[in-house]
């Protein structure tokens, strides 16, 4: 039988070297600092150069690349950062495109799919090819309207990628699992960020949200560490190709 280990031991992402894409705010913010936080060396992508600033003071295990991860050549100089081997990459970065399918044409749906979800392929082939010593766990930040429809609240392209999302989770897994990487998809549901602030700031909506919610509230981002934790550190050792729904019961309706 394993020894028993503490929980601090179980979750443990010290000395580990973590991509975080869309880290300027919201749920990439918090999953840079959580992941810095618990030891691990965090590289921050994000277009905003004041808020990478910003983050970096807040913890000095945070180096930040300014780029879009649309770009190519930024998605190579996010991995560059790295130093040579990625043992964490989490694919956050993500647009939300129309609510509206009338509005979005396809070059608009193209878009969405663009960075949400090439995006996140190409850096997950990147992260692959220098993966730790240890392998690698890519966790990819999906969406319950990935699952679910969200109507009247989601749009096509942003439903489409984030169900492709957990479409690639799955393939990624099974290419890939020999070589000691790991592929599963962080699912949240609604969560109070600056992509929902719109949202949110509607008291109806707000509503909505909460009447539909098991738990009836908004989570809020801290709800989000755990999970994280988990499917970045050695607890999840032998999980790969799932899902991981955070959602305060949304779709458990």
């Amino acid at each position: 039988m394993s020894e028993v280990r503490t929980a601090p031991e179980i979750f443990d992402v010290s000395g580990r070297t973590a991509v975080v894409t869309g880290a300027s705010s919201g749920i990439g913010e918090r999953a840079a600092l959580v992941l810095a936080a618990g030891g691990a060396r965090v590289v921050a992508v994000a277009r905003r150069q004041e808020r990478l600033d910003d983050l970096a003071r807040r913890d000095s295990r945070v180096v930040c690349v300014t780029g879009d991860v649309g770009v190519p050549g930024d998605r190579a100089r996010a991995i560059e950062a790295a130093g040579g081997a990625v043992d964490v990459l989490v694919n956050n970065a993500a647009t939300g495109g129309s609510v509206s399918t009338d509005d979005e044409d396809a070059d608009a749906f193209a878009e969405v799919l663009g960075l949400n979800l090439v995006a996140a392929y190409d850096l997950s082939r990147r992260a692959a090819a220098v993966a730790g010593r240890e392998g690698l766990s890519i966790i990819n930040v999906a969406s319950v309207l990935g699952i679910v429809t969200g109507a009247p609240v989601g749009g096509a392209a942003y439903a489409a990628s984030k169900a492709g999302l957990l479409g690639l989770t799955r393939e990624l897994a099974g290419q890939w699992a020999r070589r000691s990487v790991r592929c599963n998809a962080l699912v949240p549901g609604w969560f109070r960020t600056e992509m929902t602030a719109e949202l949110f700031a509607d008291e109806s909506a707000t509503a909505w949200v909460h009447r539909n919610t098991l738990l009836r509230r908004s989570g809020d981002v801290a709800e989000l560490d755990g999970a994280l934790l988990f499917l970045a550190s050695g607890a999840s050792s032998f999980c790969t190709g799932q899902s991981i729904v955070v959602d305060g019961g949304w779709t458990a309706r």
